[in-house]
Protein backbone atom coordinates (compact mmCIF):
# COMPACT_ATOMS: atom_id res chain seq x y z
CA UNK A 1 0.00 0.00 0.00
CA UNK A 2 1.81 3.29 -0.73
CA UNK A 3 1.64 6.46 1.75
CA UNK A 4 -0.59 8.27 0.06
CA UNK A 5 -3.37 5.37 0.05
CA UNK A 6 -2.47 4.78 3.89
CA UNK A 7 -3.42 8.55 4.79
CA UNK A 8 -6.46 8.27 2.90
CA UNK A 9 -7.45 5.04 4.79
CA UNK A 10 -6.03 7.13 7.78
CA UNK A 11 -9.26 9.60 6.95
CA UNK A 12 -11.95 6.70 6.39
CA UNK A 13 -10.79 5.02 9.82
CA UNK A 14 -11.12 8.53 12.08
CA UNK A 15 -14.59 8.54 10.50
CA UNK A 16 -15.78 4.94 10.37
CA UNK A 17 -13.30 2.43 12.95
CA UNK A 18 -13.62 5.27 15.48
CA UNK A 19 -17.06 6.25 15.39
CA UNK A 20 -17.39 5.79 19.10
CA UNK A 21 -14.44 7.55 19.83
CA UNK A 22 -15.12 10.54 17.31
CA UNK A 23 -18.62 10.82 18.78
CA UNK A 24 -16.90 11.13 22.42
CA UNK A 25 -14.81 13.78 20.69
CA UNK A 26 -11.97 11.48 22.02
CA UNK A 27 -10.60 12.58 17.87
CA UNK A 28 -11.05 8.21 19.49
CA UNK A 29 -9.33 -2.81 22.65
CA UNK A 30 -8.67 -8.91 24.45
CA UNK A 31 -10.92 -10.68 26.33
CA UNK A 32 -14.25 -8.35 26.01
CA UNK A 33 -16.84 -10.95 27.39
CA UNK A 34 -14.73 -12.13 30.19
CA UNK A 35 -13.91 -10.33 33.24
CA UNK A 36 -9.98 -9.76 33.93
CA UNK A 37 -10.64 -8.22 37.55
CA UNK A 38 -10.07 -10.61 40.36
CA UNK A 39 -11.23 -10.00 44.31
CA UNK A 40 -12.69 -6.45 44.66
CA UNK A 41 -10.13 -5.18 46.33
CA UNK A 42 -11.28 -2.78 50.22
CA UNK A 43 -10.50 0.70 49.43
CA UNK A 44 -11.42 3.99 51.34
CA UNK A 45 -14.95 5.15 49.96
CA UNK A 46 -15.68 7.98 47.33
CA UNK A 47 -18.64 9.66 45.92
CA UNK A 48 -18.84 9.66 42.24
CA UNK A 49 -18.07 13.14 42.09
CA UNK A 50 -15.41 13.10 44.13
CA UNK A 51 -14.06 10.09 42.03
CA UNK A 52 -14.63 12.29 38.59
CA UNK A 53 -13.16 15.43 40.26
CA UNK A 54 -9.75 13.54 41.25
CA UNK A 55 -9.69 11.82 37.50
CA UNK A 56 -10.18 15.62 35.71
CA UNK A 57 -7.33 17.01 37.84
CA UNK A 58 -4.87 14.13 38.11
CA UNK A 59 -1.74 15.21 36.49
CA UNK A 60 -0.71 12.20 34.11
CA UNK A 61 2.27 10.14 35.28
CA UNK A 62 5.48 8.33 33.61
CA UNK A 63 4.18 5.16 32.60
CA UNK A 64 4.82 1.66 30.38
CA UNK A 65 2.30 -0.81 29.60
CA UNK A 66 0.13 -3.21 27.52
CA UNK A 67 -3.27 -2.32 25.94
CA UNK A 68 -5.66 -4.64 25.13
CA UNK A 69 -8.14 -3.82 22.24
CA UNK A 70 -11.41 -5.63 21.78
CA UNK A 71 -13.68 -3.64 19.38
CA UNK A 72 -17.55 -5.23 18.88
CA UNK A 73 -18.89 -1.90 17.23
CA UNK A 74 -20.06 -3.52 14.34
CA UNK A 75 -18.40 -1.83 11.88
CA UNK A 76 -18.99 -2.22 7.79
CA UNK A 77 -15.76 -3.87 5.63
CA UNK A 78 -14.74 -0.53 3.62
CA UNK A 79 -13.99 -1.74 -0.53
CA UNK A 80 -11.04 -1.25 -1.37
CA UNK A 81 -8.85 -0.80 2.37
CA UNK A 82 -7.66 -3.68 4.51
CA UNK A 83 -9.86 -4.93 7.32
CA UNK A 84 -7.46 -4.38 10.00
CA UNK A 85 -8.14 -1.86 12.43
CA UNK A 86 -11.68 -1.36 10.78
CA UNK A 87 -13.92 -4.57 11.52
CA UNK A 88 -14.63 -6.10 15.17
CA UNK A 89 -11.91 -8.17 16.61
CA UNK A 90 -9.17 -7.90 18.93
CA UNK A 91 -5.55 -5.96 19.41
CA UNK A 92 -2.78 -5.41 21.19
CA UNK A 93 -0.42 -2.40 21.87
CA UNK A 94 2.13 -1.05 24.25
CA UNK A 95 2.53 2.36 25.01
CA UNK A 96 4.52 4.64 27.12
CA UNK A 97 4.00 8.11 28.39
CA UNK A 98 6.80 10.44 30.14
CA UNK A 99 3.78 12.09 32.25
CA UNK A 100 4.65 15.43 30.08
CA UNK A 101 2.78 15.53 27.34
CA UNK A 102 4.71 13.05 25.09
CA UNK A 103 4.49 9.68 24.07
CA UNK A 104 4.68 6.28 22.19
CA UNK A 105 2.63 3.80 20.60
CA UNK A 106 3.59 0.60 19.45
CA UNK A 107 1.09 -1.87 17.57
CA UNK A 108 1.48 -4.69 15.75
CA UNK A 109 0.52 -5.51 12.36
CA UNK A 110 1.05 -8.84 10.19
CA UNK A 111 4.06 -7.84 8.49
CA UNK A 112 5.71 -5.27 10.67
CA UNK A 113 4.77 -2.62 12.78
CA UNK A 114 3.10 0.93 13.35
CA UNK A 115 4.51 2.92 15.66
CA UNK A 116 3.37 6.62 17.10
CA UNK A 117 5.72 9.04 18.87
CA UNK A 118 4.51 12.20 19.80
CA UNK A 119 7.85 14.62 20.10
CA UNK A 120 6.82 18.00 21.79
CA UNK A 121 4.90 19.92 18.64
CA UNK A 122 4.82 17.10 16.54
CA UNK A 123 3.46 13.29 16.15
CA UNK A 124 5.55 10.74 14.14
CA UNK A 125 3.57 8.16 12.35
CA UNK A 126 5.77 4.84 11.38
CA UNK A 127 5.04 2.35 9.19
CA UNK A 128 7.61 -0.16 8.97
CA UNK A 129 6.46 -2.29 6.24
CA UNK A 130 6.68 0.41 4.05
CA UNK A 131 9.09 2.25 5.76
CA UNK A 132 7.14 5.57 5.20
CA UNK A 133 7.46 7.95 7.99
CA UNK A 134 4.30 11.37 8.44
CA UNK A 135 4.66 13.82 10.97
CA UNK A 136 1.80 15.84 11.92
CA UNK A 137 1.19 18.13 14.56
CA UNK A 138 0.52 16.77 17.98
CA UNK A 139 -2.48 18.87 19.23
CA UNK A 140 -5.67 17.94 18.19
CA UNK A 141 -4.80 15.38 15.57
CA UNK A 142 -5.44 11.66 15.46
CA UNK A 143 -3.07 10.09 12.54
CA UNK A 144 -4.91 6.90 12.67
CA UNK A 145 -7.22 5.02 14.68
CA UNK A 146 -4.48 3.13 16.45
CA UNK A 147 -3.73 6.36 17.88
CA UNK A 148 -6.57 6.47 19.91
CA UNK A 149 -5.58 3.03 22.32
CA UNK A 150 -3.95 5.05 25.06
CA UNK A 151 -6.85 3.81 27.54
CA UNK A 152 -5.53 6.86 30.49
CA UNK A 153 -6.21 9.49 28.00
CA UNK A 154 -8.89 8.18 26.20
CA UNK A 155 -10.50 7.37 29.61
CA UNK A 156 -9.75 10.86 30.94
CA UNK A 157 -11.06 12.73 28.13
CA UNK A 158 -14.59 10.61 27.96
CA UNK A 159 -15.10 11.50 31.76
CA UNK A 160 -14.18 15.26 31.07
CA UNK A 161 -16.38 15.54 28.32
CA UNK A 162 -19.09 13.39 29.75
CA UNK A 163 -19.84 13.92 33.47
CA UNK A 164 -21.74 17.02 33.26
CA UNK A 165 -24.74 15.54 30.90
CA UNK A 166 -24.35 12.07 33.20
CA UNK A 167 -25.67 9.89 36.14
CA UNK A 168 -22.90 8.92 37.76
CA UNK A 169 -21.88 6.25 40.42
CA UNK A 170 -19.22 4.34 41.88
CA UNK A 171 -20.12 0.55 41.88
CA UNK A 172 -17.42 -0.75 43.91
CA UNK A 173 -13.87 -1.74 43.40
CA UNK A 174 -11.99 -3.90 41.17
CA UNK A 175 -8.42 -4.66 40.21
CA UNK A 176 -6.70 -4.22 36.79
CA UNK A 177 -3.20 -5.05 35.90
CA UNK A 178 -2.47 -6.08 39.36
CA UNK A 179 -3.61 -2.18 40.67
CA UNK A 180 -6.87 -2.23 42.64
CA UNK A 181 -9.13 0.19 41.29
CA UNK A 182 -12.59 1.80 41.94
CA UNK A 183 -15.23 1.69 39.01
CA UNK A 184 -17.12 4.81 37.91
CA UNK A 185 -20.37 4.29 35.85
CA UNK A 186 -21.17 6.84 33.38
CA UNK A 187 -25.04 6.61 32.22
CA UNK A 188 -26.77 9.29 30.25
CA UNK A 189 -29.52 11.36 31.77
CA UNK A 190 -32.77 11.08 30.80
CA UNK A 191 -33.44 13.19 27.32
CA UNK A 192 -30.14 12.23 26.05
CA UNK A 193 -30.26 10.72 22.76
CA UNK A 194 -27.55 8.15 22.47
CA UNK A 195 -27.84 4.82 21.70
CA UNK A 196 -25.65 3.71 24.46
CA UNK A 197 -26.52 2.64 27.80
CA UNK A 198 -23.50 3.53 29.88
CA UNK A 199 -19.41 4.03 30.17
CA UNK A 200 -17.22 2.28 32.71
CA UNK A 201 -13.84 3.73 33.64
CA UNK A 202 -11.38 1.65 35.96
CA UNK A 203 -10.03 4.40 38.21
CA UNK A 204 -6.66 3.66 39.70
CA UNK A 205 -6.57 3.97 43.40
CA UNK A 206 -3.58 5.69 43.63
CA UNK A 207 -2.72 7.63 40.84
CA UNK A 208 -6.16 8.51 39.50
CA UNK A 209 -5.08 7.35 35.87
CA UNK A 210 -8.13 5.21 34.21
CA UNK A 211 -6.77 1.85 33.55
CA UNK A 212 -9.49 0.43 31.54
CA UNK A 213 -12.29 1.85 29.22
CA UNK A 214 -15.49 -0.19 28.43
CA UNK A 215 -18.44 0.92 26.84
CA UNK A 216 -22.05 -0.47 26.67
CA UNK A 217 -24.19 -0.26 23.84
CA UNK A 218 -28.29 -1.66 23.92
CA UNK A 219 -27.33 -5.11 24.67
CA UNK A 220 -25.72 -7.33 27.45
CA UNK A 221 -21.86 -7.34 25.96
CA UNK A 222 -19.79 -4.29 25.98
CA UNK A 223 -19.40 -2.84 22.56
CA UNK A 224 -15.79 -1.36 23.16
CA UNK A 225 -13.52 -2.50 25.47
CA UNK A 226 -9.80 -1.02 25.98
CA UNK A 227 -7.64 -1.26 29.37
CA UNK A 228 -4.13 -2.12 30.33
CA UNK A 229 -2.84 -5.90 30.92
CA UNK A 230 -0.03 -4.57 32.74
CA UNK A 231 1.44 -1.14 33.54
CA UNK A 232 4.53 -0.35 35.20
CA UNK A 233 4.20 3.28 36.68
CA UNK A 234 7.92 5.69 37.00
CA UNK A 235 10.12 7.34 34.93
CA UNK A 236 10.95 6.04 31.40
CA UNK A 237 13.97 6.55 28.86
CA UNK A 238 13.87 9.73 27.08
CA UNK A 239 14.79 7.95 23.94
CA UNK A 240 11.35 6.47 23.94
CA UNK A 241 9.98 10.05 22.97
CA UNK A 242 12.39 10.79 20.03
CA UNK A 243 12.43 9.91 16.22
CA UNK A 244 14.55 10.32 13.56
CA UNK A 245 13.03 8.39 10.42
CA UNK A 246 15.39 5.64 9.58
CA UNK A 247 17.75 6.08 6.30
CA UNK A 248 15.79 5.29 2.87
CA UNK A 249 12.48 6.28 4.21
CA UNK A 250 9.94 7.96 2.79
CA UNK A 251 8.91 11.24 5.01
CA UNK A 252 5.87 13.09 4.63
CA UNK A 253 4.05 16.09 5.91
CA UNK A 254 0.41 15.03 7.12
CA UNK A 255 -0.80 18.19 7.78
CA UNK A 256 -0.62 19.80 4.14
CA UNK A 257 0.09 16.96 2.11
CA UNK A 258 3.48 17.60 1.00
CA UNK A 259 6.31 16.27 0.88
CA UNK A 260 9.31 17.95 2.60
CA UNK A 261 12.76 18.54 1.39
CA UNK A 262 14.76 15.12 2.24
CA UNK A 263 17.92 14.93 4.28
CA UNK A 264 20.66 12.82 4.33
CA UNK A 265 19.36 9.24 3.60
CA UNK A 266 15.72 10.28 3.50
CA UNK A 267 13.70 9.52 -0.11
CA UNK A 268 11.15 11.87 -0.89
CA UNK A 269 7.93 10.58 -1.90
CA UNK A 270 5.58 11.57 -4.66
CA UNK A 271 4.60 14.91 -5.90
CA UNK A 272 6.17 18.41 -5.42
CA UNK A 273 8.31 19.28 -2.61
CA UNK A 274 7.28 23.11 -3.37
CA UNK A 275 3.59 22.67 -3.66
CA UNK A 276 0.84 23.99 -0.98
CA UNK A 277 -2.26 22.28 -1.42
CA UNK A 278 -4.88 23.85 0.95
CA UNK A 279 -5.30 22.57 4.55
CA UNK A 280 -8.49 19.88 5.54
CA UNK A 281 -11.19 22.50 7.10
CA UNK A 282 -11.35 21.27 10.96
CA UNK A 283 -14.29 19.07 11.77
CA UNK A 284 -17.93 21.08 13.39
CA UNK A 285 -19.03 19.50 16.35
CA UNK A 286 -22.75 19.74 16.95
CA UNK A 287 -24.26 19.07 20.30
CA UNK A 288 -22.60 17.98 23.77
CA UNK A 289 -22.00 15.22 25.84
CA UNK A 290 -23.52 11.46 24.49
CA UNK A 291 -25.21 13.36 21.62
CA UNK A 292 -22.38 15.35 20.43
CA UNK A 293 -22.19 15.04 16.45
CA UNK A 294 -19.28 15.46 14.58
CA UNK A 295 -19.50 16.88 11.32
CA UNK A 296 -16.67 16.53 8.55
CA UNK A 297 -16.08 15.74 4.67
CA UNK A 298 -14.76 12.31 3.42
CA UNK A 299 -11.70 11.76 1.22
CA UNK A 300 -12.93 11.95 -1.90
CA UNK A 301 -12.22 8.82 -4.26
CA UNK A 302 -9.52 10.38 -6.97
CA UNK A 303 -10.53 10.24 -11.03
CA UNK A 304 -8.11 7.45 -11.26
CA UNK A 305 -9.98 4.81 -9.40
CA UNK A 306 -7.80 5.33 -6.43
CA UNK A 307 -8.99 5.56 -2.92
CA UNK A 308 -11.73 3.89 -1.05
CA UNK A 309 -15.19 3.17 -2.60
CA UNK A 310 -17.56 4.17 -0.38
CA UNK A 311 -20.87 3.98 -2.85
CA UNK A 312 -22.18 0.53 -1.50
CA UNK A 313 -21.98 1.16 2.06
CA UNK A 314 -24.98 1.40 4.10
CA UNK A 315 -28.55 2.24 2.82
CA UNK A 316 -29.88 5.08 0.92
CA UNK A 317 -31.25 8.19 3.55
CA UNK A 318 -32.69 11.50 2.83
CA UNK A 319 -33.94 14.04 4.23
CA UNK A 320 -33.59 18.19 4.79
CA UNK A 321 -30.08 17.86 4.64
CA UNK A 322 -29.91 16.37 1.22
CA UNK A 323 -29.42 12.51 0.62
CA UNK A 324 -26.58 10.25 1.02
CA UNK A 325 -26.14 6.67 3.01
CA UNK A 326 -26.67 5.80 5.92
CA UNK A 327 -24.63 3.31 8.35
CA UNK A 328 -25.66 1.68 11.51
CA UNK A 329 -23.48 0.12 14.30
CA UNK A 330 -23.80 -0.80 17.99
CA UNK A 331 -22.19 1.55 19.04
CA UNK A 332 -24.15 4.78 17.03
CA UNK A 333 -24.54 5.89 12.99
CA UNK A 334 -22.77 7.39 10.25
CA UNK A 335 -23.83 9.26 7.33
CA UNK A 336 -22.14 9.75 4.12
CA UNK A 337 -23.79 12.38 2.53
CA UNK A 338 -23.55 12.66 -1.63
CA UNK A 339 -21.94 16.44 -1.48
CA UNK A 340 -18.96 14.67 1.15
CA UNK A 341 -19.94 15.82 4.40
CA UNK A 342 -20.14 12.93 6.81
CA UNK A 343 -21.88 13.22 10.17
CA UNK A 344 -20.72 10.65 13.20
CA UNK A 345 -21.96 9.74 16.34
CA UNK A 346 -22.94 7.43 19.05
CA UNK A 347 -26.57 8.54 17.99
CA UNK A 348 -29.40 7.48 16.11
CA UNK A 349 -29.24 8.25 12.24
CA UNK A 350 -32.42 10.75 12.93
CA UNK A 351 -30.08 13.18 15.30
CA UNK A 352 -27.18 13.39 12.48
CA UNK A 353 -29.83 14.25 9.97
CA UNK A 354 -30.94 16.85 12.40
CA UNK A 355 -26.95 18.03 12.97
CA UNK A 356 -26.64 17.98 9.18
CA UNK A 357 -29.51 20.60 8.37
CA UNK A 358 -28.36 23.06 10.68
Amino acid sequence: MTSASRLRRGGIAVVLAAVLAVALTVSLSVGLLTTRASAAPELPPVTPEQLVASVVAAEPVALAGTVAVDNRLGLPAVPGLPSDGLTDGTSTARVWSDGKGDGRLAVPSDDGERTYVRDGATTWAYDSTDRTATRFPSRGHAPDADAAKDPAEVARTVVARLSATSVLRVDGTTEVAGRPAYTLVLAPKPGERTVLREVRAAVDAQTRTPLELTVLGAGTDPVLRIGFDDVTFGPQDPALFTFTPPPGATVRDGTAGTVKQPGPGIRPGPGSPGSTPARAAAPTVVGEGWDTVVIGRVPQRSGDGQGPDLSALGTPVSGPWGAGREITTNAGSVILADDGRVAAGAVGPDVLGEALAR
